[in-house]
């Protein structure tokens, strides 16, 4: 049985997203706060697998309340539920100890894969908030973008690119986190950094390359970045 800690301090979504999750049988919600401060209480009694946590609240916010979870429960994880996807939000909460950042527009399924994901240790990103990472790495990578010009052309062009790769994905199968990962490779991304991009281990990212080189029955990485990218 997962136990799962809902803290928002909208009365509405807390009831909607316990009705939810405990309609799945292997789910249970052990409880609800406004804020971090009643979170932490809620803690003190309570055994806690997972928190979906906001992060905009009135007393103790978001991130306060992620950095004491990490600090006071390493083993919980904790996923951000929410409508902000600024730089600043994102990284000050994963590199606080968020193991997933989702937005409320995600989905019931997409909340409900991602506690499932998270539990196995898996970290799940919002595709959106995955865009905003990208962005962040290749502006400190300027290699990997060195063949991209500004202008409303090339925008256009790296729409058609984009859609011409989700085809591709498409056909080969692949699901949501192989197209995460496929699209970081074709981007320029080690293994490293994607396992840092996505909050999973290297390993992790090693099996899940190898299973992109099978669905597209290349075994070569630069020859599969061409592929994606002509």
């Amino acid at each position: 049985m997962i136990r799962i800690l809902l803290v928002d301090d909208e009365p509405l979504l807390l009831e909607s997203l316990e009705i939810v999750l405990t309609v799945k049988g292997n789910y249970t919600v052990v409880g609800t706060a406004g804020n971090g401060i009643a979170a932490l209480d809620i803690l003190k009694n309570t055994q806690t697998d997972v928190m979906l946590i906001d992060l905009n609240m009135p007393g103790m916010g978001g991130i306060e309340l992620i950095k004491k979870v990490h600090e006071l429960y390493p083993d919980i994880r904790m996923i951000v539920l929410t409508t902000f996807y600024d730089e600043k939000n994102i990284t000050e909460a994963l590199s606080n100890g968020a193991s997933g950042y989702l937005l409320k527009d995600s989905g019931k399924d997409a909340i409900i894969d991602a506690v499932e994901q998270t539990v196995k240790g898996v970290g799940v990103l919002d595709a959106k908030v995955m865009q905003k990472l990208t962005g962040l790495l290749n502006s400190g990578t300027p290699a990997v973008t060195s063949n991209e010009n500004s202008g409303a052309s090339d925008s256009t062009s790296a729409a058609s690119k984009e859609s011409r790769m989700e085809a591709l994905f498409n056909d080969a199968g692949l699901t949501d986190r192989e197209k995460d990962i496929a699209k970081l490779i074709a981007d320029g991304c080690t293994n490293s950094q994607i396992a840092s991009l996505l909050y999973i281990s290297e390993g992790t990212v090693k099996n899940y390359v190898s299973i992109i080189y099978d669905k597209f029955d290349i075994k070569d990485r630069a020859k599969l970045v061409a592929f994606l990218k002509r």
